[in-house]
């Protein structure tokens, strides 16, 4: 089976052509805002209500922004010359690249995105055909288009249209790239007016960095380009306008010499091109972004062996100092599109750039340095660049290019007040998704050994490859080694080294895991044949009994059983923590929102402490989300009314909660769900405590948690995870039995990270 990968991020070819194709094909879809249930609805969404608006942007078409998704919507357009590390593959081939920039825009700015693939290579054909879009769209993103016709297209849509055009190739690469160079000249003390850089490679990113370097401030002699053919001098035969304007009087005509006494050296070219030789002729403190992808003109470690007083960048996401253009180009578009700027100017990108730079300079968030193992990240030599999942991008980067735009006088929307528009930037985005990007960052650098105790059945064995491939860390399957190898076989798959089977009967650790059980159950009605039979071939057991004496981190399993009976069978290995209880908290995330709810999988009708208990865990659980718990006790009744038993023991435990000191979240109750979630209502009941709408929902019991959980997975358009196990002294999640192999890597990975805190 073919591998796509990098250093950091393993999966195979399969896995990808599998999650493109499950469900509905693709990764993009159209969700109506509006309701559509009733012919009214009908009639005021379409005809004939739908010609109220039409009029009015008829009348002033800078309406179409209150009355059509326009500016919210951006278009990415390509026509597949130049897609990724693979060539002109043409228009069609490069459509799931499109979607997935299309999701990266609402992932990471809310923006509403549509990919559309132009399939010409004829520059005023595209032009042509891109332009007359201008109706549909707030702004253009140009994508994986071949220079030099990147550069005729970007320029003449910009003049034709009145939109914002941005080639991300170009621009998002040369922002990210000027930020760090901004952190780099002040770690080492340069000025930038005489400031030496070289650049190798003259495509369209190279260039578009080069000029914005320029109209920040380096001087346009101190700037040495270079292409395959050497350096581009005054005199060259045979440049393109976009070199010839760069081209300067120099003797010089290869990198070698171009590169001596060079205080900067800029790389988007190719693997292998410089030399070590190279970076030791630079003068002291050199600057060095070796930004070719996947493999770096040279790698760090080289650069470290010959000039440890280097600063260097890559491309690369397992190394310091990734130039990743996801920093950027979400976040630009989302200040542009908020003041309804025309264009992006190059002031809006210096903005961006600088508010970059800024925020590496600041103390980095708790959620961003958990993820790096606990390693408080701090400004030098090796965080000139902001992690791509630092919540703080989404309110400091649009703020920036919002206020550029509004001072350069291009703005259409001007905004009044920043500090509520910023507020409204953080509110935007739901940080589970960033916190599951950081715990997978921080098992990274902190593997762990996970079981996969169902080690023969085909999911568990996929995962299992899967979580070792990512680099999570190792993985036992436990069974049968003849069937394990069979079904590796059956599935095309080899055993990576990471993997061990572990064969319960045969294990040389069978009389530890007996003794220990045996002195737990013993006055429990079992015999020691009984424990035998138990360690020998009960897999939860057996892998429970790996994790309880450290002979693994973790452990996943549940595709055979039921939830109920493999917790039984874990909690005779493993125990509660120190005045806890175990906790089973779904999560569901849907269209940008995420909502917890306890307990769906353990307790069937808890006392009031074990309400109180529930919640507390269930908060913990939304805060390790990134998430502010606001908590809500839920009935049928709201704050006693109607009366009932079941109502009077949802409000004890309320009460109990409110007479401890340790309890640092809102919550309130007894409320129906509507009353939690819909703030209209909320407001008949002014003296509730909650300052929103709830995030983390606490049922009556088993059935209720239960059937609201499976409703939600069943009829919900989102993403739903778990249950997830807390509670217990050891890092296990039972999974459900129709999981499939991403949502058995997810739990895997979950294990492996709660496990990074025990």
């Amino acid at each position: 089976m073919g591998l796509l990968m990098t250093k950091k991020n393993k999966i195979t070819e399969q896995e990808a052509l599998e999650l493109h194709a499950c469900g509905r094909p693709g990764k993009l879809e159209i969700i109506a805002t509006k309701p559509l249930i009733t012919q009214r609805d009908l009639s005021l969404a379409y005809s004939p209500g739908v010609a109220a608006p039409c009029k009015e942007i008829e009348k002033d078409p800078e309406k179409a922004y209150d009355y059509t998704a326009k500016g919210n919507l951006v278009a990415v357009i390509s026509n597949g010359t130049a897609v990724l590390g693979l060539g002109n593959i043409g228009a069609l081939a490069s459509k799931p690249v499109m979607e997935g920039k299309s999701v990266l825009f609402k992932r990471f700015a809310d923006i509403d995105s549509i990919d559309l693939e132009i399939d010409t290579e004829n520059v005023d054909d595209f032009v042509n055909a891109v332009s007359l879009l201008e109706p549909s769209f707030g702004g253009i993103n140009l994508e994986d288009i071949k220079a030099p016709e990147c550069f005729l297209i970007e320029k003449a849509l910009k003049e034709k249209m009145n939109i914002p055009v941005f080639h991300d190739d170009q621009h998002g690469t040369a922002i990210i790239t000027l930020a760090a160079f901004i952190n780099a000249l002040h770690l080492t003390n340069r000025k930038i007016e005489n400031t030496k850089i070289v650049v190798n490679g003259a495509g369209a990113a190279a260039i578009a960095c080069v000029e914005l370097l320029k109209n920040y401030g380096v001087k346009n002699e101190n700037v040495i380009l270079c292409d395959r053919i050497g350096v581009i001098y005054k005199g060259r035969a045979n440049l393109n306008p976009w070199k010839q304007k760069h081209a300067i009087d120099t003797k010089t005509r290869n990198l070698a010499d171009a590169i001596k006494g060079a205080d900067v050296f800029l790389g988007l070219s190719s693997k292998e091109t410089v030399s070590q030789d190279m970076v030791k002729s630079m003068a002291n403190k050199p600057i060095i972004f070796a930004m070719a992808n996947p493999t770096p003109e040279i790698m760090p470690e080289e650069v470290k062996a010959v000039r440890p007083d280097a600063i260097i960048a890559t491309g690369r996401a397992d190394y310091p100092n990734q130039v990743n253009n996801v920093v950027g180009f979400p976040y630009i578009f989302r200040g542009a599109l908020d003041v309804r700027a025309p264009k992006i100017t190059e002031e809006m990108k210096i903005a961006a750039a600088e508010a970059i730079s800024q925020l590496a300079r600041e103390d980095v968030p708790d959620e961003v340095a958990d993820a790096y193992s606990g390693q408080r990240l701090k400004y030098g030599s090796e965080y000139i660049i902001p992690a791509p999942f630092d919540p703080r991008l989404i309110s400091r980067v649009p703020s920036a290019v919002a206020k550029a735009a509004q001072i350069g006088g291009i703005a259409r929307k001007p905004i009044t007040d920043y500090l509520l528009y910023e507020r409204q930037l953080l509110n935007r985005l739901d940080p589970t998704v960033g916190t599951f990007q950081l715990i997978n960052d921080k098992v990274r650098r902190s593997p762990k050994t996970v079981v996969f105790a169902e080690g023969e059945e085909e999911k568990m064995i996929r995962a299992a490859v899967a979580y070792v491939n990512n680099d999570y860390g190792k993985a036992i399957l436990v069974g049968s080694e003849e069937h394990v190898q069979k079904k590796l076989e059956d599935l095309g798959l080899e055993l990576p080294d990471n993997i061990s089977i572990h064969n319960a009967a045969l294990s040389k650790h069978n009389e530890l895991y007996r003794n220990y059980l045996y002195e737990r159950l013993q006055r429990q009605g079992f015999l020691l044949r009984d424990i035998q039979r138990m360690v020998h071939h009960d897999r939860h057991i057996f892998g429970a009994c790996m994790v309880h004496f450290g002979h693994a981190d973790g452990m996943i399993t549940g595709l055979t059983r039921s939830y109920k009976d493999v917790l039984n069978d874990i909690q005779y290995v493993i125990d509660p923590k120190e005045g806890s209880i175990p906790v089973g908290v779904s999560l569901c995330v849907q269209r940008g929102k995420t909502l917890f709810i306890a307990d769906d999988s353990i307790h069937e009708r808890p006392s009031s402490e074990e309400l109180a208990e529930i919640a507390i865990q269930a908060a913990q659980a939304a805060k390790k989300m990134g998430h502010e718990p606001r908590v809500a006790f839920l009935s049928y009744s709201n704050f006693g009314n109607p009366k009932g038993k079941t109502p009077v023991r949802i409000r004890e435990a309320v009460k109990i909660l409110e007479k401890r000191s340790d309890i640092d979240f809102e919550f309130d109750g007894e409320m129906s769900v509507d009353v939690a979630l819909n703030p209209h209502i909320r407001q008949l009941y002014p003296f509730c405590k909650l300052t929103g709408s709830a995030n983390v929902l606490i049922t009556p019991g088993l059935h209720s948690a239960s059937i609201s959980s499976e409703l939600l997975r069943n009829l919900s358009q989102g993403t739903f995870i778990g249950p997830l196990l807390f509670g217990l002294k050891k890092a296990v999640q039972i999974v459900p039995r129709d999981a499939n192999v991403s949502e058995l890597i997810t739990m895997a990975l979950l294990a492996a990270h709660e496990a990074c805190s025990k």
